[in-house]
């Protein structure tokens, strides 16, 4: 056996090897562990979810919606991880 014969051989034992053991990984099921440090807050009911949603369905018509502005700016803040601007004082 000459050693580029010998070479093949050993090119396609590994292709062989890392194709099962993709196939084994692949075919694994995860499940998240029980103290899993990332946790989910579930809420029944957001409001500003809910204004999300009365924005969404206005379309076009949200744009010129205060409440539509105040929501978005809201959640622009909570994605950001800033905090909310204080409001202006009513009166001015």
């Amino acid at each position: 056996m000459d050693g580029k014969m010998l070479a093949r051989l050993g090119a396609i034992a590994f292709v062989a090897v890392a194709i099962t053991a993709t196939v084994i990984e692949l075919d694994r099921k995860e499940d998240a562990p029980a103290s899993s440090p990332v946790r989910i807050l579930k809420t029944d009911t957001d409001p500003l979810r809910e204004g999300q949603r009365r924005c969404q369905q206005l379309g076009q018509k949200a744009l010129d919606d205060t409440d539509c502005l105040r929501v978005w700016a809201e959640t622009r803040d909570r994605f950001l991880g800033r905090q909310p601007a204080p409001a202006a004082p009513e009166g001015r």
